[in-house]
C-alpha cells in the first residue's frame, strides 16, 4: 500500500505519468496498475484521466492528503527506529528563501557538530515552493516568511525579524545619510530579485505606498549576484539588515535603515506538521529554538500553525 501512496505523491508533484514513475524508479505501466488498484480498492476514480495527467477527482484529492500523512508518517518511523539502531545519521533537504539563505549556517554548523554523521542539501527557493515542497515530502524543512502569505499545516519556530536597509555606495547621493525614507528610496536605481519572489513583493508594496515607481534596473533570483554589483559602488539595493551584516560590507559600501514607514517581517524554521518529529528534524528544530534568542526571534510571535510541542529526546 505504502509504494502505491508514494505513486499519488509523485504524480501530484511532476504531473505527468511518464516523470512520475520515473521519480519512483518503476515503469509507466507499474505505476498506472498500482493506482488503478488503489482506485479498485476504494471503489472510486480517483484520476481524470485522458491523452496526459488532468488532475485528481474529489476523492483523488483527498487520497492525496491522506497518502502524504501516512507516507510522512511512514518515513518517520522507520528514522527513529533506524536512530534507535546507529545514532542520528541521514540527510536533512532544506529549501530556503533567498534572503535567508547565508543563516543557514548558524543552524547547520552547530547541528552536524553535535551530529557528524548527517549531511545537508540547501536549496534556494521561493516561499510558495519552500511550502510547496514542504507539503509534497520533497524537503524536510523550510526557512521562509512567517507572517505574510498563508503557511498552511506547519510548525514554526521564529528566528529573527527581517528589517529592511538601502545598500549603497558611501559617494551615492543618500551614501551620507543615518537613514533614509522609503519614498527617497524609489528615486534611486534599485537592483532587487525578482517579481516571483516574496521579499520583492514586499518591497513593491512598500515603494508603492511611498507613492514611488517600482523599476529596477537589474533584477535576479541570487542575492550574490545583486550583492556583487552593490559592492561595485555604482548599484543599490535593499535587503534584510542582518544578510547584509553576513554577507560582510565594503568600505565603499553603506548600510542605512529605511523609515516611513520602518517595517520588518517574521523570518523562520517551518516544518511537518506532524507529532512526533523524526529524530533528525527534532534535532534541526532544537538547533532553530537555541539560535532564535541570539538573533532576537524569542520576541517574534508563534504564527498559529501549529506550535512546536515540547522537545523529544533525540536518541
Amino acid at each position: 500500500m505504502i509504494d502505491k501512496l508514494e505513486f499519488i505523491i509523485a504524480l501530484s508533484r511532476e504531473r505527468h505519468f511518464g516523470h512520475a514513475a520515473e521519480a519512483c524508479g518503476v515503469s509507466q505501466p507499474t505505476l498506472s496498475a498500482g493506482i488503478k488498484q488503489l482506485e479498485d480498492s476504494f471503489g472510486v476514480l480517483l484520476v481524470q484521466r485522458g491523452s496526459r495527467f488532468q488532475g485528481f477527482t474529489p476523492e483523488g484529492e483527498r487520497v492525496l492528503d491522506w497518502a502524504r500523512r501516512i507516507v510522512g508518517d511512514t518515513r518517520a518511523m522507520r528514522q527513529e527506529i533506524d536512530a534507535l539502531k546507529r545514532g542520528l545519521a541521514g540527510h536533512i533537504r532544506i529549501a530556503a528563501i533567498p534572503t535567508a539563505l547565508a543563516m543557514m549556517a548558524m543552524i547547520t554548523t552547530p547541528y552536524r557538530a553535535k551530529h557528524p554523521d548527517v549531511s545537508f542539501t540547501i536549496w534556494s527557493r521561493n516561499s510558495i515552493e519552500v511550502l510547496g515542497l514542504l507539503e509534497n515530502l520533497e524537503i524536510d524543512a523550510g526557512l521562509t516568511y512567517l507572517d505574510n502569505e498563508p503557511l498552511g499545516r506547519v510548525q514554526t519556530v521564529p528566528l529573527y525579524s527581517e528589517q529592511y536597509r538601502l545598500l549603497t555606495s558611501s559617494d551615492s547621493p543618500l551614501g551620507n545619510r543615518d537613514q533614509v525614507t522609503w519614498a527617497e528610496v524609489g528615486k534611486v536605481p534599485l537592483c532587487l530579485l525578482t517579481p516571483d519572489m516574496q521579499n520583492r513583493r514586499i518591497i513593491e508594496g512598500l515603494l508603492r505606498q511611498a507613492g514611488a515607481d517600482v523599476a529596477p534596473t537589474l533584477e535576479s533570483d541570487s542575492i550574490v549576484v545583486l550583492f556583487a554589483h552593490v559592492r561595485t559602488g555604482r548599484w543599490a539595493s535593499v535587503m534584510p539588515s542582518k544578510l547584509a551584516e553576513v554577507l560582510g560590507l565594503t568600505e565603499k559600501v553603506r548600510t542605512i535603515p529605511i523609515v516611513e514607514p520602518e517595517v520588518t517581517h517574521s523570518i523562520g524554521l517551518v516544518v511537518p506538521h506532524r507529532n512526533p518529529l523524526t529524530p533528525l528534524i527534532n534535532a534541526l528544530v532544537s538547533e532553530a529554538k537555541q539560535l532564535a534568542p541570539i538573533l532576537g526571534g524569542d520576541s517574534l510571535p508563534e504564527k498559529g500553525r501549529g506550535k512546536l510541542p515540547a522537545k523529544a529526546p533525540v536518541r
